[in-house]
């Protein structure tokens, strides 16, 4: 399996562990008004007009709005989220997205619509690093590009990323997951979106979940093909698989049902969205198991999920605020305002974070379902 490097240390997949990979894909998250947030996650100003102050005055501006997809609730809510607001900010707004999860040529088609409209910006949400170069040719063009939820690879492809610290995200669901253990032994599959992008979500919510969890993958053992093995903060660990979802629940019945063909032991199961968290407690009804779920988004049904002990817990993000903060950005830009501030450094401004548990563990900071089903989004 592959392991990805920090993406501001090195930008490839490098370093193998045997046949397991550990660089991984992940889908799209949440949105909504952001609640008191753990460590980094509460660094974003709750409202939309702390980070731009966006503004109506002035000639209609032109902004494309490109998402992964238009399917995915997640990017329908940051979708509906710019639309409200495009009006009181003077936007022409165009919406597009690929032409199905994984289509980079249907997100470079439309930077290229947005530059021979003559657009001022672009919002998207990269699919992979085969959209590098239209998103370079916009920027030649003078559009501003802001990511939102997925920062590019390399992180400078766009002028700025609003986004949910996604490493905060993954760690947040490793340490309830750790802590809700009790020292019991970790039998771990990963459940993420492709095996065949590099996309910097995957890595850093995948990394973050292992650092919650306290495993350092660098120190665990794997022999023959056996699968890697080490110490968490609790106890033991083995990771059983790292297998794709595509972000849907029957990609994430499909992987948890190979997960559990190779040790039908797992305990614990982390994916990359609630969809896929879904479908994988599918397969692990249909085969009479049990397992701690953890997932991230936050979406109304994931809390839902939540509150049905579906998934034990999952980190809710915001994707309303991630639309309604770059299309204010780049309004103001374009009158001859000024560029937004960021607050992680690396022209990466965080747009919160908050775990979502009805089972709260010590040390871990968290919101209630019934809290996160009043800031969820998807409804």
């Amino acid at each position: 399996m592959k392991m990805v490097r920090s993406q501001q240390a090195a930008r490839r997949i490098t370093a193998t562990v045997g046949a397991l990979g550990l660089g991984l894909a992940l889908a799209a998250c949440g949105g909504g008004s952001d609640p008191t947030s753990s460590g980094a996650g509460s660094a974003a100003a709750s409202g939309s007009g702390s980070a731009t102050g966006g503004g109506s005055s002035g000639e209609k501006v032109g902004v494309a709005l490109i998402t992964k997809d238009s399917t995915n609730p997640f990017f329908v809510a940051m979708q509906k989220g710019a639309q409200a607001d495009a009006a009181k900010n003077n936007v022409e707004l165009t919406i597009a997205s690929g032409k199905q999860e994984g289509d980079d040529q249907g997100q470079i088609e439309a930077i290229e619509q947005a530059i021979a409209r003559g657009d001022k910006g672009i919002l998207i949400t990269p699919m992979s690093e085969g959209v590098n170069a239209a998103i370079k040719n916009a920027r030649d063009a003078g559009l501003y590009v802001i990511a939102l939820d997925t920062p590019p690879d390399p992180a400078d492809t766009v002028d700025i990323t609003f986004a949910t610290d996604n490493r905060l995200a993954g760690q947040l669901i490793g340490k309830w997951a750790a802590a809700q253990l009790k020292g019991e032994k970790a039998t771990i599959a990963l459940l993420d979106l492709f095996n065949d992008k590099i996309v910097s979500v995957d890595y850093n919510r995948d990394q973050g979940f292992l650092e919650g969890m306290g495993i350092d993958v660098a120190d665990g053992k794997k022999n023959g093909d056996e699968a890697p093995t080490g110490k968490y903060s609790g106890g033991d660990y083995e990771i059983v698989c790292n297998e794709p979802g595509n972000g849907a629940e029957d990609g994430g019945r499909t992987a948890m049902e190979k997960c559990l063909a190779k040790n039908p032991n797992v305990n614990v199961v982390y994916t990359i969205n609630e969809p896929t968290a879904v479908g994988a407690n599918a397969a692990l009804q249909a085969e009479g198991k049990k397992a701690m779920i953890v997932s991230i988004d936050g979406g109304c049904a994931g809390v839902q999920s939540v509150k049905d002990g579906v998934i034990g817990a999952t980190a809710q993000q915001y994707p309303l605020k991630m639309a309604t903060l770059g299309m204010e950005a780049i309004a103001k830009i374009a009158r001859g305002g000024e560029k937004p501030a960021v607050t992680e450094g690396l022209d990466f401004y965080n747009t919160g974070v908050a775990l979502v548990t009805d089972t709260p563990a010590d040390g871990v900071e968290s919101i209630t379902a019934d809290e996160g089903a009043k800031i969820c989004w998807g409804n």
